[in-house]
């Protein structure tokens, strides 16, 4: 086997976090945190632990299955947490843990910035719309 050199160490520890490469492990959290069901859900729980009934209700057309999909995955990835509550019926409460909360800036701003400026690309898009049409 041959000896790799520190140069050669170092710019493999370069590409393996390089998320332009289709294989740095970054690529699957970027997918994750830009889904629109997270960008809502982590949005809905920043006020504190919600029920998951209640985050249903909140967001807006989301299914039962991209719901408990979504809730699973930011779970997995630490970004929210689950509370079991034994009660009749069972009580499940989901919040955000600090990683969670550090990355709600991000998302909070990617929200606001999508509600402050929707016009602007209603119009864009209906302009695009109108010149595709005439090719």
């Amino acid at each position: 086997m041959a000896t790799r050199t520190a140069a050669e160490r170092r710019a493999d520890a370069r590409r393996a976090y390089d998320a332009y490469l289709a294989e740095c492990p970054s690529r699957q959290l970027l997918d994750r945190i830009s889904d629109k069901w997270v960008t809502l859900l982590l949005n809905a729980l920043a006020d504190g632990p919600r029920r998951y009934a209640e985050l249903g209700r909140t967001v807006a057309g989301v299914s039962q299955k991209m719901l408990t999909q979504t809730l699973r995955g930011l779970e997995r990835d630490g970004l929210v947490t689950r509370t079991v509550t034994p009660s009749v019926p069972v009580r499940v409460d989901y919040a955000l843990t600090p990683l969670g909360v550090s990355l709600l800036p991000v998302v909070r701003a990617i929200k606001e910035w999508a509600d402050g400026h929707i016009e602007e690309v209603a119009a864009a898009r209906a302009e695009y719309d109108r010149s595709a049409a005439a090719f």
